[in-house]
């Protein structure tokens, strides 16, 4: 199919763009990498009378560091730009090890990472990560600025706290080598197809091998990214063996409550849930490198 009518704009600075988001409000969509946008503009699931292609806008392709140890990152990244990153190897190393499980090269290579947080698909493995490490997203518009908890940003499938008129602009992502483990796995049909279901999960031990704090978040099983608390809770203070990970993982299994679709039912999201993010949490605490997704 082809699109529906639009008119193209392809500013030049930043100012620009958020000035032709301001005049044009909810009429307008914004081109990035166009990995997501250009699918649904031709099978017209997006009818927008307005497109702003914000690449050839300066300055907001970088990963610079923090003066607090994490990343700061330009919403036009390209991903495999963060793929090939030291310095996220260096201080983010899970979202080292999910990049090259989103899509396939070739999408990566024109995918962003601002476009992918942005169009916020519930089985997308970059918002996930943000939500998992207590990222920033930072919002712009043509007489504001304003910064986000990502667990603020993410509201339902396809839908973010982006405001008509704003712009995401940099995400910014703390520390996470020195002190932390990690695992990350997800399960799909086939290398680079959505993930049916996947895990981040997130340790700090202390020197005795008693666990200090747990994030365990979960994708592709709700509208939205999600944190299994009441299993977070259960490992924290704890020295984790074997039993207690059959107890975690029961748990989240229990505390998901996703959809039936062509995909995968919900009784094997759950059960699948259970098992992975028990995968990810045994990878953290044996080597911290994670694990391969599935």
């Amino acid at each position: 199919m082809k699109p529906a009518k639009f008119e193209y704009f392809a500013p030049t600075s930043l100012a620009e763009a958020l000035e032709l988001l301001e005049e044009h409000g909810d009429d307008a969509k914004v081109l990035a990498g166009g990995q997501s946008l250009m699918p649904m503009l031709n099978m017209r699931l997006a009818l927008p009378e307005v497109v702003v292609d914000i690449n050839r806008i300066p300055g907001l392709d970088y990963i610079s560091p923090t003066p607090d140890g994490g990343l700061a990152i330009g919403a036009l990244t390209r991903q495999r730009s963060v793929e090939r990153s030291d310095a996220v190897l260096e201080r983010i190393p899970v979202l080292a090890a999910a990049m090259p499980s989103i899509g396939h090269f070739q999408i990566r290579n024109r995918g962003t990472v601002g476009g992918s947080i942005s169009h916020a698909d519930p089985a997308a493995e970059l918002p996930a990560i943000c939500f998992a490490l207590d990222g920033e997203l930072v919002l712009s518009s043509a007489s504001n600025q304003r910064v986000l908890k990502a667990e603020n940003f993410f509201m339902s499938p396809l839908t973010t706290a982006i405001e008509p008129g704003e712009l995401l602009t940099e995400i910014r992502l703390p520390d996470r080598s020195q002190g932390w483990r990690w695992g990350f796995q997800e399960v799909c049909r086939r290398q680079g197809d959505f993930a049916m279901v996947g895990a981040v999960s997130l340790l700090q031990m202390d020197g005795g091998g008693v666990c200090r704090s747990a994030c365990i978040t979960m994708f592709g099983v709700a509208g939205a990214p999600v944190r299994i608390r009441r299993a977070e809770e259960a490992l924290a203070g704890e020295r984790i063996d074997d039993n207690l990970l059959g107890d975690v993982s029961k748990i989240v299994s229990e505390e998901l409550d996703p959809d039936s679709d062509i995909h995968a039912s919900a009784a094997y999201r759950k059960e699948v849930g259970g098992v992975i993010a028990r995968r990810t949490l045994e990878a953290a605490i044996n080597s911290g490198k994670g694990g391969d997704g599935a």
